[in-house]
């Protein structure tokens, strides 16, 4: 498996890869939905405030990651949000996802980042080092459908606590109807 940061080459390979995973486990809607994130995210955030990590295998996309900057009015730690990810559905259930997040959280520490957060199910990421957050402690931009899927790791050899300020996270990301 080779993993790779520099996605500008592929960004229509990519774009598709998150629409097909997303449309065979959540339906057309959702991969669209998905389709247009990756897109936007693509097109629209500024270098500094994101990453994009694939794995490939046989020259063939089987995976990808995105982590864009969250940040904490007030509070100087550097925030990245992990999401989306997708595997291909012929790759699921073969630790792909699991390596491609630690690849890309591995990077991230490496850059200097603080603190990986994400919203997704606690039981899978939490195999990654993912733990449950309170609101509260960690507000989320936008209100959160599921808030048990609001989870979070440091990435520093400091644990976890609670940041300060209001959030803002990127452009893609505002609107409601991915949270």
């Amino acid at each position: 498996m080779d993993y790779v940061e520099d996605f500008t080459p592929h960004t229509e390979a990519i774009a598709e890869l998150f629409a097909s995973t997303f449309t065979a486990s959540e339906g057309a809607e959702e991969g669209e939905l998905i389709r247009a994130l990756t897109r936007r995210l693509i097109a629209e955030t500024p270098a500094e405030d994101l990453r994009v990590f694939t794995a490939w295998e046989d020259g063939m996309l089987v995976g990808g990651i995105f982590f864009t900057r969250l940040t904490y009015e007030g509070d100087a730690r550097t925030v990245f949000m992990m999401a989306p990810v997708a595997v291909a559905t012929a790759h699921q259930g073969k630790g792909t996802g699991q390596r491609l997040i630690a690849q890309g959280l591995d990077a991230l520490r490496q850059g200097g980042v603080d603190m990986a957060v994400t919203y997704g199910d606690p039981a899978f990421y939490g195999r990654a080092g993912f733990k449950p957050v309170l609101e509260a402690d960690l507000p989320a931009p936008q209100p959160l459908q599921q808030p048990e899927g609001w989870i979070a790791q440091s990435l520093t050899a400091e644990p976890l606590t609670p940041v300060s300020g209001p959030v803002r996270c990127v452009a893609a990301f505002n609107d409601p109807a991915l949270w």
